[in-house]
């Protein structure tokens, strides 16, 4: 399993010869726009975690572009299937079996709308498992006591985490979901796109070591393998 950053919550997910992409936003991001070839990536399936736009800004034109399978919530779904988009809608709780792996949506807390005041459902985030590896992308949330069912069902190999703080949980919250999670291998996402979310990387690091943790922040474009 490959992955690879594209700013923001934006990701790139390879499993063995399926590309899944996560909440695109690459066009509006003045960090990635000039970083990343949309044309490029070509995905298979997108999914979203919820409707903000600095998460679904270029999930329709890369979805129709790619003739890729949207994965969101029943709301979100609904709404690119009206755009002629293929899709598979979930809700909380639900897991399906796709050709790449095992997808389960579970909760997250926070908004969800799209630009146009279009309801988006309630948000989520996704565990993955697939190439015998599973991951934890959390999405937009706070920090939530429901972080604590997933170990109950899985044993993750890594976790995705919003640590921008302001919108979402930040460095201390995180450090705390990374327990919850009992996943203390973490990829931080959410963080720098705006003034709103510009962290200390030292710091950061620094808290995440501290608690005998390993907090990556990648560069626009790196990867990791898993």
């Amino acid at each position: 399993m490959k992955i690879t950053f594209y700013g923001h919550n934006t990701l790139l997910i390879i499993i063995a010869d399926t590309k899944v992409l996560v909440d695109p936003f690459i066009s509006g991001n003045p960090l990635s726009k000039d970083k990343v070839i949309i044309d490029d990536i070509k995905p298979d399936y997108i999914l979203l975690t919820h409707a903000h736009q600095d998460h679904v800004l270029d999930a329709e034109a890369i979805a129709k572009s790619n003739n890729a399978t949207i994965v969101s919530n029943y709301e979100i779904a609904m709404y690119y299937q009206n755009l002629g988009i293929e899709v598979h809608p979930m809700n909380h709780g639900g897991t399906w079996n796709f050709d790449f792996g095992k997808v389960k949506y579970v909760n997250a807390v926070h908004t969800s709308s799209f630009a146009d005041g279009t309801y988006g459902g309630q948000p989520g985030g996704f565990i993955i498992e697939g190439e015998h590896k599973t991951i934890y992308i959390a999405g937009d949330t706070a920090l939530t006591m429901d972080m604590k069912l997933i170990p109950l069902s899985c044993k993750l190999d890594l976790a995705i985490l919003p640590i921008g703080d302001n919108f979402t949980m930040g460095v201390d919250d995180a450090i705390i979901a990374s327990d919850f999670v009992d996943c203390d291998k973490v990829l931080g996402v959410h963080y720098d796109t705006f003034g709103y979310i510009e962290i200390d990387h030292d710091e950061a690091k620094r808290k995440f070591f501290e608690r005998d943790k390993d907090l990556m922040l990648l560069d626009i474009g790196a990867s990791i393998e898993l």
